[in-house]
């Protein structure tokens, strides 16, 4: 099938509008390791924005002759683009918003190959030495607003969800919005989107015109959650933890929409975090909601944790069923003591320095078959390290399912296998199971074909 495609040469949107001759070689460098395809892989996902594809193996096959170029002139650069998704256009020009995600591609690759790889400042190996290069990658995006009050709310959820769930998202932004709550998301469809659309609302009826929509994604992932055209700050981190952990440096708060293995590798992150002892006396606000048709959901994922990381952490979060005011008020009300808390304890109020993250959750985790074959899931450990080792797992199977590198290793060594405690084994299926009974494993319409073996 051939899709439509268009050519062009764009002007930087944002910042980056000059570059070295040594950053152009960086991004022709077609080497292994070399930037030009994570470059192009990149912009290929933001050109392909509003595209019902979830599945980055497909993406990157159906614009086999995607090319993008930097083009040097006396005044600055532009970006030649060939054979581009024809849906990123408006009667020949690029829309205003993808152009603006397109350079912050480039501005982000760049930044992050010259000044935090082999940077002796940044040793990534401790834990201080990770945070700090999350903290300068986000300083460098011009993402952080130091002189506001805390009012940031992180969404996560499914990018495969019902029209009932995404229409409740909406609800749920707008009454944010309406208290002038900012989202930050994955920066994708479904339940990403729709918080951003409703806020958007929201903050139009209050006359707030500088709400701050801020997606977060990294290489990995983006081809098969390209970001949304409502986003107006984009960051593009090196991996999927950076990612994670920018969400919850930056985050006053967060609230969960359903979702799939995606969204359980989310909870389990941010569980896993507030159950560490050094972050028990830490106001996070975390919330469960959805319609009234995702009680069952919830009902799962809380049954999941009861059975795997235990009360403590059950007592982390509450579920609001089918009450977008009652989500939005408990969450400005959960902020409120955060904000008292980092006021207090002398931590700034737009990158929670304070938070203890353990180097389990910040070193990346390659999804391999050995990797995720020898996996700790048993219940002999401390609770935030079971918690991280259940984010592996879960993190591994969003990989098989939609990443063009996890596509291809399930197609060449076969499927993930998960191996550990038999009740710990029984619940994670049970889990998986429904969500692939519900369709959250893959877009409406699509089959799902299991990446993944339990073996208890």
């Amino acid at each position: 099938m051939n899709y439509p495609v268009v050519d062009a040469q764009v002007t930087p949107e944002g910042r980056m509008d000059v570059l070295s001759k040594g950053e152009v070689n960086k991004l022709y460098d077609t080497s292994q390791g070399g930037l030009y395809t994570i470059f192009r892989n990149c912009s290929l996902a933001v050109l392909n924005c509003g595209s019902a594809l979830d599945d980055g193996k497909q993406l990157l096959e159906r614009y086999p002759l995607f090319d993008i170029r930097v083009l040097q002139e006396q005044w600055g650069i532009k970006l030649a683009v060939k054979n581009a998704p024809a849906q990123a256009f408006v009667d020949g020009k690029m829309i205003k918003g993808i152009k603006e995600h397109l350079f912050a591609v480039l501005r982000d690759i760049i930044y992050v190959s010259d000044e935090i790889n082999d940077n002796p400042k940044f040793d990534m190996a401790t834990s201080d030495g990770i945070s700090n290069a999350v903290f300068h990658i986000l300083r460098n995006a011009n993402i952080l607003r130091p002189m506001t009050q805390p009012n940031l709310v992180v969404c996560w959820g499914g990018h495969s969800i019902s029209r009932q769930e995404y229409e409740y998202s909406k609800l749920v932004g707008y009454e944010m919005g309406l208290r002038g709550l900012d989202i930050c998301t994955g920066c994708g469809p479904g339940a990403m989107k729709g918080p951003m659309k409703g806020a958007t609302i929201g903050h139009a009826k209050q006359r707030i015109k500088d709400g701050q929509y801020l997606g977060i994604t990294e290489p990995g992932i983006i081809a098969a959650e390209s970001p949304n055209p409502i986003v107006n700050e984009l960051v593009i981190m090196p991996d999927i933890e950076k990612r994670l952990e920018a969400f919850v440096r930056v985050g006053h708060g967060i609230v969960v929409f359903p979702g799939g293995a995606g969204t359980a590798e989310e909870i389990l992150y941010i569980l896993g975090i507030l159950l560490h002892p050094d972050n028990k006396a830490m106001p996070f606000p975390l919330i469960f909601t959805g319609p009234k048709s995702a009680e069952d959901y919830f009902k799962q994922i809380d049954c999941f944790i009861a059975g795997t990381l235990g009360e403590e952490a059950q007592q982390r979060y509450q579920i609001i069923i089918n009450d977008p005011v009652k989500v939005a008020a408990q969450m400005q009300a959960g902020i409120k003591q955060a904000r008292i808390y980092r006021k207090e304890n002398r931590d700034a109020y737009y990158f929670n320095w304070l938070l203890k993250i353990d180097p389990v959750f910040q070193q990346p985790f390659e999804p391999s078959h050995d990797n995720l074959a020898n996996l700790a899931l048993h219940q002999n450990q401390e609770r935030h390290l079971l918690a991280a080792n259940l984010r592996k797992a879960f993190s591994g199977i969003v990989a098989g399912n939609v990443k063009d590198s996890g596509i291809r290793a399930i197609e060449q060594f076969g499927l993930f296998q998960l191996h550990g405690e038999a009740g710990i084994m029984q619940l994670m299926d049970t889990l998986l199971a429904a969500f692939v009974d519900q369709h959250r494993m893959k877009l409406p319409g699509k089959q799902y074909v299991p990446c993944y073996r339990i073996i208890s």
